[in-house]
């Protein structure tokens, strides 16, 4: 049996910061034909909207930009600047701004049917109901000196030290955090990849997560 265009496939990939869980969902989606959304992005999306545009009412102004996104207008935008980390990682806290996240990655997954969603809240709150939930999880050593070779293009001045415990403190606060804490959802599947060594290991780890969960309900995959 093959699996026909209208039936779904939904996909729900979480983790700490650095945790490899981005390039993971990004794979899973390349490969499988699914649609891809990082709630990163749209937190901090967000935060360039509130910061460029200092809206007297940020909440009334943050429905209102989030109705009309496009996905295709998060690669338009440099959102990996300092200012906008630092207040991403403020907003990120509010109830109400969550809230309107969490109604545009709903609708994105309703839309699309086919989608891979990757954040830290999307297997118990975003998408509860995911045909697959992968969790990604990563020793603070290895995720620290992964992050470093990123930034430490863009900052040749960084320290390892220096991200190591910047990522400490992300995810504690991500885990302690009253709304919508960073938290494995039972169901879900662990990958760690802190003990996969390349890009093609972890294709390979991902594919037959995925490829057993498709047989198991479907029978195959046809990823037209």
């Amino acid at each position: 049996m093959k699996l026909k265009k209208y039936n779904k496939l939904v996909v729900a990939a979480d983790g700490g910061a650095a945790s490899g869980k981005t390039t993971g969902a990004r794979l899973i989606s390349k490969k499988y034909n699914l649609k891809f959304l990082s709630s990163g992005l749209l937190y901090r999306f967000a935060s360039y909207k509130i910061l460029k545009f200092k809206p007297k009412n940020k909440i009334l102004y943050l429905k209102k930009s989030f109705k009309k996104l496009k996905i295709q207008q998060l690669n338009k935008i440099n959102l990996h600047s300092t200012k906008i980390s630092e207040h991403t990682s403020i907003i990120a806290k509010e109830k109400k701004v969550r809230n309107i996240l969490k109604a545009f990655q709903k609708r994105f997954a309703f839309k699309h049917k086919r989608v891979c969603i990757e954040g830290r809240d999307i297997g118990t709150v975003i998408l509860p109901k995911a045909d697959i939930k992968i969790f990604f999880k990563c020793d603070i050593e290895t995720a620290a000196k992964r992050r470093f070779k990123e930034l430490k293009k863009i900052n040749p001045k960084i320290k390892l030290k220096d991200i190591k415990k910047s990522l400490k403190i992300r995810n504690n606060r991500d885990i302690s955090r009253k709304n919508s804490p960073l938290l494995k959802s039972p169901d879900a599947i662990i990958v760690d990849t802190g003990k996969i060594k390349n890009i093609p290991d972890m294709v390979k780890k991902l594919s037959e997560i995925i490829e057993r969960k498709i047989k198991y309900k479907y029978g195959s995959w046809n990823s037209s």
